[in-house]
């Protein structure tokens, strides 16, 4: 199982380790600073580099077995030369497109929190461009949600993470927003983020993604648009401001 460093610090931009397969499928590390593909979020870009070479990664993807189980494939770009199985790397993650990746999801969370209690029914997220599906009925205002929405980004409110038994998704469901995608089980904890300090944090749920220290380091935001895909379901666009 490769170790996820990006869970535990979604800063580290670089980060040693040791080439366990080599395929033009992808390379598979013991360690890595890379985010895999899942959530709506993209995968990391970036290189590889040992002693006399150095591997292009155009992608970071999951492949087989369930949550923490899945296998991390940094996708070489084409023509890309592989490292050698065995080889110790230093895997580096292009910086900018992360942290643009970083606030835009972190600014997900709190448009989550502009909408207490109503359910997420897909979502999407980039750097330059951000959608929630929620199950409304009705379009709320555009103009009430930018402004709660920029109010809790310049509250500039803490966010972290938590590692809890997976058993509190048993007692308390309603951490979980989405109504069709279920976080993993089987390896008995779960990672919740928090925003927000205190017992009433502004925003709480399960997510395996990367985001930023403080909501002040998204920058204002724009709702784009609100766009009705169905009956039940109002889609919600963010761009930066």
């Amino acid at each position: 199982m490769t170790e996820r460093l990006f869970l535990e610090d979604a800063y580290l931009r670089a980060a040693s380790a040791r080439v366990v397969e080599a395929t033009p499928a992808g390379v598979v590390l013991d360690r890595t600073v890379f985010y895999a593909r899942s959530g709506g979020q993209p995968g990391d870009s970036g290189v590889l580099r040992w002693d006399g070479g150095e591997c292009r990664i155009a992608e970071t993807i999951k492949s087989g077995g369930k949550g923490e189980g899945e296998t991390i494939l940094h996708v070489p770009a084409e023509g890309a030369t592989l490292p050698p199985e065995g080889a110790e790397v230093t895997g580096e993650i292009d910086w900018a497109p992360r942290h643009a990746l970083m606030k835009m999801h972190t600014a997900m969370h709190l448009m989550c929190a502009v909408l207490p209690g109503i359910a997420v029914t897909g979502g999407s997220v980039g750097g330059d461009r951000a959608r929630l599906d929620f199950n409304l009925p009705e379009s709320p205002d555009k103009a009430a949600i930018e402004a709660a929405l920029n109010a809790l980004i310049a509250a500039d409110h803490p966010v972290g993470h938590e590692w809890v038994d997976e058993s509190v998704l048993d007692t308390n469901p309603s951490l979980v927003r989405t109504m069709s995608v279920q976080p993993p089980r089987g390896t008995g904890r779960l990672r919740l983020v928090r925003i927000g300090a205190g017992e009433a944090p502004v925003d709480l749920q399960p997510c395996g993604g990367t985001h930023v220290a403080r909501t002040g380091e998204i920058g204002a935001v724009t709702v784009q648009k609100i766009e009705n895909k169905g009956k039940q379901n109002r889609r919600i666009i963010l761009v930066p401001a």
